[in-house]
């Protein structure tokens, strides 16, 4: 009988240690920084939004900094005003410019940084940080954004790992956006 209950209380006990370690799991899977909606068509003109979460119990976000892909400029940016966060973009030159219907581009954004005047994100919660971007790429299938949230007690958290077709994910991926097959008009 001693046996029977120390074998029952062993898988009990074994049971909530899965059940805990699938439920932070799924937890820290959903909790990424990630793009929403996470495809455009390509060459298109189209609204960016990293949705950001912050995932601390006791601190609040307070910056995001998001790197634009190198090889993959994009002629146009303009970023949504939050109230509450500072913004600043940087620019890089570019070797070859971009030609567009508005004339040629010699300089593309390569890095937005939001930055919190006003407390930043408290934790449980989440907001999007919004761009307008275009003409996106058009060869290309996938733009990779790297992402480095930092935290009020001073956590930095690097969104900056690449996904690799069949592996696990990774801890920190970067966010994607999928670029679909350009759109006519």
């Amino acid at each position: 009988m001693q046996r029977h209950r120390t074998a029952v209380a062993r898988a009990c006990a074994a049971a909530v240690i899965i059940v805990t370690a699938l439920a932070l799991a799924a937890s820290s899977a959903s909790a990424h920084v990630t793009i929403k909606p996470d495809n455009a068509p390509k060459g298109s003109f189209s609204i960016i939004n990293f949705s950001v979460p912050n995932e601390e119990a006791d601190a609040n976000t307070v910056k995001l900094e998001v790197t634009f892909p190198k090889g993959q400029p994009i002629a146009f940016v303009s970023v949504k005003p939050m109230t509450g966060w500072d913004i600043t973009t940087e620019t890089t030159k570019l070797a070859t410019p971009i030609t567009s219907d508005d004339g040629d581009a010699t300089e593309a954004v390569s890095k937005v940084t939001w930055t919190a005047t006003a407390g930043g994100l408290l934790p449980g919660q989440f907001d999007l940080f919004t761009i307008s971007a275009g003409p996106l790429p058009t060869k290309a299938k996938t733009m990779t954004f790297k992402a480095i949230q930092t935290y009020s007690n001073g956590d930095v958290v690097s969104w900056i790992q690449t996904s690799v077709k069949g592996a696990p994910e990774p801890a920190h991926p970067a966010p994607v956006l999928r670029l679909t097959k350009a759109t006519s008009g």
